[in-house]
């Protein structure tokens, strides 16, 4: 590393932020100039690929399809999206092993084949478990899944993708990305009462809003952020994510040590620690950030208070003294109906042991939780270390029910009781997410984003106006008592402790291994290669919708019950775009069908227009595509006959992806031309047989009165991108290049 950071100082001729030391050690291949951020497309070699389980079916089986005998990098399959919450821990894991072993069962056989580590359901969720396993300082990763930069909290460039990079990676060949542009979080002073590393995030998603971190990269530093542990770093590059980040990171310090030391891992701490200096950024940029980058941001830790975001929208951001205030102008339900503490974002040690805390200050001073309060623990190493110091048990003292190892309720896998009523109600958890309907399926649930020990406090009191800064509470005794600030340990006083961390190698030689895919399933589906360009401009589309507002992948391809789906495209493609809102009706799954004049459900009417071997296209509006990597939002489209998706703007992921899968994914050159499309418009894409970088296509647009316009269509596709397209996805593009037909 040394060597490469210092030919990257000399090339750029100036002191280095950590991030631009990490990308430059990592570029596929030596650089003879410097990048310029925002504009250059790059290729870098990752040092490892994590998928969870819900992407990894489709992954992999683009990866089978390849022509590779073995995966060229470490990559391991983390199995914690499919395990739905509903009773508790051992009912519900069990449940979910004899539901999904059809699943299970394939993901493990194709981990033996290709050489992929596999972590066994009920192991944990993929982040918590990758930064206590897999992360270190200065290293570069992919994964499959949006909050993949919570290895960020080691010192990590961790970047959340669609399975469709993880398999060039995979197969050994570089991987692609626009030069992000820096953001820098200067942070001073020292967290103090109530607030956590948290609240730092729930601040910055609240300054820069859903898109506001979309194609940079967000770097902190400062005394505070030495200050603060190891896994609280991991929180606030997790829940980076929220801002359309690429990820976030920090630099090497002590409480990275401390870390990897307690997970096992002294080699890797004494292995930095003779590298140090390269694993942060040079003393000049901190010194002077604003000539480094491009954004900078200053929080004083001392005087943050604890904050509350949502609801429906992780950056709408209230300090909890304002809460009561801002409940009462928006009319926001305030008894508060559940709690929730854990997800990968929140599921530390630490972030119990606090949670913890307060749960035995409610036992000592005769109070219970008036919500539901659940737990969900991040990784099978956190619950058994957490039962066996106690934390289980002084949670089940307040009513709280400890739930499986895995995502949950934090991404839709949560059965809770009464949600199909679709009652107006109001829940706080210390998720990432809380679009509407994200958790629990009901869009009248209002969903607000604290830490843990604001949600535990929260969910004792049953209010969401609640502030336990200020506020007192009733006791069983009709005593006024108040919650002192909480205390917790950073890293377990008697070192983490598990039996069986769920964890299996892969066979020593996978060659022999059969991966077995049956015809007739309904969960898994062996994919057949998507058709080429045909060579000429698109013309006769017809628009399937015209969504409105806020359309995030949720929208696009919903997850929930639709998980069980994600291994077979042409049943989970009836799930395509159902969430979005029609611009033309304000409806959801309404579309109308130009063949017949009718309405009818967004993937019947698209699939048929390809029955009739019609074109489609899908308008949009700002940030289209925000939230989860999931690739099945772009793949959905693809296979079903979309042929473009035309918006205000992309978020990052989404548009890759469509790159990916061969789709065209345009933005207005004027944003207002999205005011002139209208609902039985018939569209032609032109330009397209001279399909060139930073040149717009154009769009016209036949309207039922016989009336036509022009408006321009911009595109970020750089010449391997547009061979993409013309190949029909990138992945035909290596089956070629691996010799496969």
């Amino acid at each position: 590393m040394p060597a490469k950071i210092e030919a990257a100082r000399k090339l750029l001729n100036r002191p280095l932020t950590l991030t631009e030391k990490i990308l430059y050690a990592h570029l596929d291949k030596a650089a003879d100039r410097a990048f310029v951020r925002g504009e250059d497309y790059v290729d870098f070699r990752p040092d490892r690929v994590a998928m969870q389980d819900a992407t990894a079916q489709m992954a992999l089986l683009q990866f089978m399809t390849c022509g590779r005998d073995k995966v060229a990098v470490p990559s391991t399959v983390h199995c914690d999206h499919l395990i739905q919450a509903k009773v508790e821990a051992g009912t519900d894991l069990q449940v979910a092993v004899d539901s999904n072993k059809e699943v299970y069962d394939f993901l493990s056989s194709v981990s033996d084949r290709y050489g992929l580590g596999f972590w066994k359901a009920g192991a944990g969720i993929i982040h918590q478990v990758v930064l206590e396993n897999y992360a270190f300082p200065g290293g570069m990763m992919i994964g499959t899944d949006s909050h993949t930069p919570n290895a960020g909290g080691l010192g990590m460039i961790a970047i959340g993708v669609g399975g469709a990079d993880a398999c060039d990676v995979m197969a050994g060949l570089a991987w692609e990305l626009k030069m992000p542009k820096l953001i820098g979080v200067k942070l001073t002073g020292k967290l103090n009462g109530w607030a956590t590393p948290k609240d730092i995030i729930l601040w910055v998603a609240g300054k820069l809003t859903v898109k506001g971190g979309t194609g940079a990269v967000v770097e902190y530093f400062g005394e505070g952020a030495t200050s603060i542990s190891c896994t609280g770093k991991g929180t606030i590059g997790n829940m980076g994510a929220e801002i359309g980040a690429t990820t976030s990171t920090f630099g090497y310090d002590e409480s990275m040590e401390r870390y990897l030391r307690a997970t096992s891992r002294a080699a890797i701490a004494d292995a930095a620690n003779t590298v140090k200096e390269h694993l942060t950024g040079d003393p000049e940029v901190y010194a002077n950030p604003e000539m480094y980058f491009d954004q900078v941001i200053e929080l004083d830790l001392s005087t943050l208070e604890p904050y509350i975001n949502g609801p429906f929208s992780p950056d709408l951001a209230t300090p909890i003294s304002k809460m009561k205030e801002a409940a009462a102008a928006n009319g926001w339900p305030t008894n508060l109906e559940v709690g929730l503490i854990g997800s990968c974002t929140n599921s530390s040690y630490e972030d119990i042991s606090r949670a913890a805390n307060l749960a035995e200050q409610a036992v000592a001073k005769n109070l219970k939780a008036k919500a539901k309060y659940t737990i969900t623990p991040g990784s099978e190493l956190v619950r058994f270390t957490i039962e066996r110091d106690g934390f289980i048990n002084t949670f089940e003292k307040i009513g709280g029910t400890v739930f499986a190892n895995a995502c949950g309720p934090c991404i839709g896998m949560w059965a809770r009781e009464g949600a199909e009523k679709k009652e107006k109600n109001t829940i706080i958890h210390s998720f990432n997410r809380n679009f509407a309907a994200r958790q629990d399926g009901n869009p009248n649930t209002y969903a607000f984003v604290g830490s843990p020990e604001i949600v535990t406090a929260l969910a004792i009191a049953g209010d969401l106006t609640f502030n336990p800064l200020t506020d007192t509470l009733t006791n069983e005794n009709g005593e006024q008592v108040k919650l002192d600030p909480p205390t917790g340990w950073e890293l377990p006083v008697k070192g983490f402790a598990v039996e069986d961390a769920g964890y299996q190698a892969p066979a020593a030689d996978g060659s022999h291994v059969t991966v077995v895919v049956s015809p007739t399933s309904a969960r898994l589906q062996l994919l057949a290669p998507f058709t080429p360009w045909e060579g000429t401009d698109l013309k006769g589309l017809k628009v399937l919708i015209k969504a409105k507002g806020k359309c995030t992948t949720d929208h696009i391809s919903m997850a929930g019950p639709w998980l069980k789906f994600r291994g077979h495209l042409d049943n989970i493609s009836n799930n395509m775009l159902i969430g979005a809102t029609n611009f033309f009706n304000e409806k959801t799954n309404t579309v109308k069908n130009q063949l017949t004049g009718e309405y009818g459900e967004v993937p019947a009417v698209q699939r048929a227009y390809k029955a009739a071997g019609i074109g489609s296209i899908v308008v949009g509006d700002e940030n289209y595509g925000e939230g989860s990597s999931r690739e099945h939002a772009a793949m959905e489209p693809r296979h079903l006959g979309v042929r473009v998706v035309l918006v205000k703007s992309f978020a990052r992921i989404h548009e890759t992806n469509l790159k990916k899968q061969g789709m065209l994914g345009l933005t207005f050159a004027d944003k207002a031309d999205y005011d002139k499309i209208q609902e039985d418009d018939v569209i032609d894409v032109l330009g397209l047989t001279t399909f060139a970088p930073d040149t717009p296509l154009t769009i016209v647009l036949h309207h039922a009165d016989g009336t036509s316009e022009e408006i321009k269509a911009n595109h970020t596709y750089n010449a391997q991108q547009i061979e993409w397209f013309k190949a029909g996805s990138a992945l035909n593009i290596i089956r070629k290049e691996f010799g496969v037909a």
